[in-house]
């Protein structure tokens, strides 16, 4: 597994796709796009559809590493739980994308968004509100605020939204999602959930001539590797680890 799994419970790295116009949904332009997924990763093999028109493709869960595959009516999406490497990872994303142009008709002018995303959960029974206070801290100007004797934390989630280019086609975003409700506050009575940090790299609007789907997300993808390396890992993710470790 890579290096990425020992900070956290699961960690994943998800491609989408959103498109300007629908992508074709005829039974048999879907099913041959899976049936060439297929060809390329054979243990993708649980075929199903969910709300909203979305059809699916996955490999079994049970084996705690698996990839898997949805198309929408605007959007196609990928993801691998828990790769063995990035390299992984984005070779299942770039073969989506390599395929899409002529199974879906997919069109670098027809992108609307495209992004990578970076996810970690960790499984914590608890206050994940209290809990990102105490590991991530908060602003100084709301510490006082949030020692009032007698008071609990019923939301706090930071989250970063950075443009990485003059024109913001190219944005970051990093976020964390806490599960805790105030219902679990109120009874002090927390289930085992997951907290879930995001870091997501996402371009807008249609590609520049002569550039590609694959081009595209390789870039979104050093982008992602490259801000978990140099800032998520030791200012987010270990801290988090370390707190809940410390119960």
């Amino acid at each position: 597994m890579s290096r990425y799994g020992s900070f956290a419970d699961d960690y994943y790295v998800n491609m989408n796709l959103n498109t300007e116009l629908d992508l074709p949904s005829s039974r048999e332009t879907v099913l041959h796009f899976f049936e060439q997924m297929q060809r390329h990763f054979p243990t993708l093999r649980n075929f199903h559809t969910r709300e909203r028109n979305e059809i699916v493709i996955e490999e079994d869960k049970d084996r705690g590493s698996y990839r898997w595959l949805s198309v929408e009516s605007r959007r196609l999406s990928s993801g691998f739980v828990n790769p063995p490497s990035i390299e992984e990872a984005m070779k299942l994303h770039n073969t989506v994308l390599d395929v899409a142009p002529f199974a879906l008709a997919a069109s670098p002018l027809d992108c609307e968004t495209l992004n990578i995303m970076y996810g970690f959960d960790f499984t914590f029974r608890g206050n994940h509100n209290q809990l990102l206070v105490d590991a991530l801290g908060i602003s100084p100007a709301m510490e006082k605020m949030a020692q009032i004797p007698g008071t609990s934390v019923l939301g706090c989630e930071p989250m970063l939204h950075l443009a990485m280019d003059d024109e913001c086609r190219t944005q970051v975003r990093l976020s964390v999602e806490s599960r805790t409700t105030p219902f679990h506050v109120r009874m002090r009575d927390f289930p085992e959930e997951q907290l879930s940090v995001y870091l997501t790299a996402r371009r807008y609007g249609s590609l520049d001539a002569g550039d590609n789907f694959i081009k595209a997300s390789a870039r979104l993808g050093e982008i992602c590797q490259d801000l978990v390396d140099s800032y998520v890992l030791d200012n987010v993710l270990r801290p988090l680890q370390q707190k809940i470790a410390m119960g």
